[in-house]
């Protein structure tokens, strides 16, 4: 596990003009309504060059179906977390430990009309919701729990 790297990724925690944050349910657990894992916030891979903050405009319009969003913050870190020993050599394609990530505050500047889970043809997520940022570590699945947890402190000052 330790010779394979890290997948350089993205994240957005978006927050709604209530700073509410929005978390959705990974489309492959659609019966994880309470589970933890079940629901998380947008992220995704970062092509080879390509800029962060490109970057999580590009994942938010492809996971959420819209990039009407302004960056309030960059976490000052790349954060990482290893994948579970089960998961290597299954997740991320099986050529990755685990990812190293580059999470942004954003503002969301639509409406709830403006999220659009159905417009890519394989969507990763089939339901979301605006919840607390202080409920955003007891979403997580146990090996990205330290990560949603740093995030739920950097960027306290733009909750609700």
């Amino acid at each position: 596990m330790k010779n394979l790297p890290y997948r350089d990724n993205v994240g957005a925690v978006l927050f709604n003009d209530a700073g509410l944050i929005l978390v959705a349910r990974r489309a492959d657990l659609p019966n994880a309504e309470g589970a933890p894992g079940g629901w998380q916030l947008p992220q995704g891979g970062m092509d080879a060059g390509e800029d962060p903050a490109f970057a999580v405009f590009r994942e938010l319009e492809e996971e959420i179906g819209t990039a009407r969003a302004e960056i309030l913050a960059e976490h000052p870190r790349w954060l990482t977390y290893d994948l579970p020993e089960h998961l290597i050599g299954k997740a991320l394609g099986g050529k990755y430990r685990g990812q190293r990530q580059k999470w942004f505050a954003l503002r969301f500047l639509g409406t709830d009309a403006d999220i659009r889970l159905d417009l890519d043809p394989h969507p990763e997520f089939d339901a979301w919701r605006w919840v607390r940022l202080a409920e955003l570590p007891g979403l997580a699945v146990e090996f990205k729990r330290a990560i949603y947890e740093d995030l739920a402190q950097e960027f306290a000052r733009f909750a609700g």
